[in-house]
This record gives C-alpha cells, sequence and structure tokens, in this order.
C-alpha cells in the first residue's frame, strides 16, 4: 500500500471538508487513491486532528495485553476496526482485523510476537 504525507492527506482532507468534492471525485482527480482512504484520513483527522494523518513508523511492537484490550473494546462497544484503531491511536485499522482473526484461529498465543 503507497504511504502518503500527512501534508498531502491534510489537503485531501481539507479539499473535502470545504464540500466541493465528494470522496469518489476526490479519488478520482488524484487516481492513486480510494474513496475509502480518504473517508479513513477524514475520519482520523476530525477525531484526532493533523496528529491524526501522520505516518507512524511501522516498528511499532503491541503487547499481546495491549491487543487483548482492543479487541476486547472492539467487541463490547460494538465499534468498527476503524473507529477502534481511531479510539485508540492506531493508524490501520487493518492491523486490528489482523488480530481479530488471528485471536479466532489461535486464540491468545497468536497475539504473541
Amino acid at each position: 500500500m503507497k504511504k502518503f504525507s500527512a501534508e498531502f492527506k491534510l489537503k485531501v482532507v481539507k479539499e473535502y471538508l470545504e464540500g466541493s468534492l465528494s470522496y469518489m471525485r476526490l479519488a478520482k482527480k488524484y487516481d492513486s487513491l480510494s474513496d475509502e482512504s480518504i473517508k479513513n484520513w477524514v475520519k482520523y483527522y476530525q477525531k484526532l486532528g493533523v496528529e491524526g494523518l501522520k505516518v507512524k513508523p511501522q516498528s511499532s511492537a503491541y503487547s499481546v495485553q495491549f491487543k487483548m484490550d482492543v479487541l476486547h473494546f472492539m467487541k463490547q462497544s460494538g465499534s468498527s476496526s476503524l473507529d477502534t484503531a481511531i479510539a485508540f491511536g492506531i493508524t490501520s485499522p487493518a492491523l486490528i482485523w489482523r488480530w481479530n482473526k488471528t485471536f479466532q484461529e489461535k486464540g491468545i498465543e497468536g497475539l504473541k510476537p
């Protein structure tokens, strides 16, 4: 997946929030974007501000307890992986989806590094 700078994400988010273009039209305008990515950026921006758009290093290692807390929150609240990611400051909802799938298949052992 292509990484975009926080500055670029902010530019696209502001264009959307100004109301001139829809998610779909912005995705077409910038060609290499999906409307889903733009939706996610807007949600992160609305919840966390510019910090939510910054690219985080991928070297983050999450503890098993943290992963369990995230999955427990998602299950108890009925939140989507995107909303859960935003709540916990995780930049990739897909990561939470993978943790959940791994937990379902292998249990807590599967969440260990």
